[in-house]
């Protein structure tokens, strides 16, 4: 069986400065992740647990490009986001730290607390009521790179296993 993961809703337009405060910026991720959406949701950063799924609104992660906005969420154990965009800075943000990211049009319709399935094969979201919701694939190149943890992680790999120095061009 595929395992549920818990929603927690946002709507949109959150920016990377709700996701990690400036004025926490000179800490540690570990304390930027404590103060992650307490603007929106102060609830957030103390319930959340991992394996829970954030469901946004449009336009996610607009604003700088700090990468502690992503880096935020994987502290705090979420699996994925899900929503209809995503910011292209953010974006990559996210894959380059594990973050999975799921576009889903119709991601607005998840309820909060609900518990939803994500088909990545199937390139879809099941919700409890039986809805499917069709999203956009997630290239296989970023979905190995959120199984490993990151990018960096991911070239520590490679350089580990000597398959980076067989083929240089696929990091």
């Amino acid at each position: 069986m595929s395992t549920t993961h818990k929603a927690w809703r946002v709507g949109d337009d959150i920016d990377t400065d709700q996701l990690a405060p400036g004025a926490y910026m000179k800490f540690g991720i570990a304390d930027i992740a404590r103060h992650c959406l307490e603007g929106v949701r102060p609830d957030f950063a103390g319930g959340v647990r991992p394996g829970d799924v954030l469901v946004a609104g449009r336009n996610f992660g607009i604003g700088s490009s700090r990468e502690q906005a992503a880096a935020a969420l994987v502290e705090l154990g979420l699996h994925a986001v899900i929503a209809p965009s995503f910011s292209g800075l953010y974006f990559r943000n996210a894959f380059n730290v594990g973050l999975l990211l799921v576009t889903c049009e119709r991601a607005g319709e998840i309820t909060e607390g609900e518990r939803v399935i994500i088909d990545l094969a199937g390139h879809r979201v099941l919700r409890a009521d039986g809805a499917v919701l069709p999203c956009e694939p997630v290239p296989d190149f970023l979905l190995d790179m959120v199984r490993a943890g990151g990018l960096l992680m991911q070239l520590k790999r490679r350089l580990a296993d000597g398959s980076l120095a067989r083929h240089p061009m696929k990091a």
